[in-house]
């Protein structure tokens, strides 16, 4: 099979001919259809995350169709696979159902081979089976821009007014399930960016601006999906009394230090961690339901590096999509 290969951190990514994976037990063989680009693999790219396997095949929001299987799918049904790729099932956090805290987790696209390949092995226990309105170009971004933007949504309370600091692949999930909940959205992105301001106010956004300014009324919560660490203290500015903070990436810039003011009245700071597969069965339904859309550019398997250029420098409006398979 045809891999794009990460050898080590800071390098480009290199296709590579591979024998096909081999399942065991409990795994399953699935044919990728499609996968998505994310900024933790940004993150796993450029050595911020530390420990990754190598040489390591990227990429963890797979959706494939399964050649064969430990049991739980039958061969040509199609699956998602998300971040989450194992647990042990048995430390506390585990046993108390926050599997997304297991100290010992492996995850897809990290310490797991992931979806930027033409074949991939997953544990069968931690794929979803996928709703079927959405193709596979449009499914892929649920799994983990949808399911860390929902889960993102969740920890910031029940928020009327909502902003969402970094306007890309999961704020633009998080637009409509906000909206149907009723809320209203606030939207902030790179100064200068007039094109994510144009596609945050086509989505419903009530303000789009820069980040660097204030929104025209406080927030009752704020997410931030950039990973800044400067955008901490301007949230924090940026909530009302008693508002929260929502730190949803796996990485971030150094926060810089800031008056106690800004979050004193109860103001709060929170992190994001991972997923559950609570999570995704929460969300595959309500983004079906809503139902949640999500717009994509895409790229041939071999033009990788070059999406993730996109992404790393805000080209891509949406979500980048690797093709692996042509038929």
């Amino acid at each position: 099979m045809r891999a794009m290969v990460l050898a080590g951190p800071r390098q480009p990514l290199a296709m590579r001919e591979l024998p096909d994976p081999s399942p065991g037990p409990g795994q399953v063989l699935l044919r990728v259809r499609a996968c998505g680009v994310c900024r933790t693999d940004l993150h796993v790219l450029d050595g911020e995350l530390p420990r990754p396997r190598l040489p390591l095949v990227l990429g963890h929001e797979i959706v494939g169709v399964v050649e064969s299987s430990g049991g739980r799918f039958a061969p040509g049904t199609r699956v998602g696979v998300p971040w989450l790729g194992w647990t042990c099932g048995e430390c506390e956090e585990c046993r108390a159902g926050r599997e997304n805290l297991c100290e010992r987790a492996k995850f897809t696209g990290y310490q797991i081979d992931g979806g930027y390949a033409e074949r991939t092995v997953a544990d069968e226990r931690y794929c979803f089976p996928l709703p079927e309105r959405y193709p596979d170009t449009e499914a892929a971004p649920l799994l983990c821009a949808g399911l860390i933007g929902h889960r993102s949504l969740r920890m910031a309370g029940d928020p009327r007014r909502l902003g969402l600091y970094g306007f890309g692949a999961a704020a633009h999930i998080v637009i409509q399930i906000a909206q149907h909940e009723g809320r209203s959205v606030y939207a902030f992105t790179r100064p200068g960016d007039d094109a994510a301001m144009t596609f945050a106010r086509d989505l419903g956004a009530v303000w789009a601006g820069p980040s660097d300014s204030p929104p025209p009324e406080p927030l009752d919560a704020a997410i931030i999906f950039a990973p800044v660490g400067a955008l901490v203290p301007a949230a924090l500015r940026a909530v009302a009394p008693g508002g929260r903070v929502v730190c949803a990436g796996i990485h971030m810039s150094d926060i810089p230090t800031f008056p106690y003011d800004i979050l004193w009245s109860e103001r709060e700071i929170v992190s994001v961690a991972n997923l559950t597969r609570r999570d995704g069965e929460e969300f595959l339904a309500l983004a079906a339901k809503i139902p949640v859309r999500t717009t994509t550019e895409l790229y041939p398997l071999a033009e990788a590096n070059t999406a993730l250029v996109n992404l790393r420098e805000g080209r891509v409006k949406g979500a980048a999509v690797l093709i692996p398979c042509a038929d």
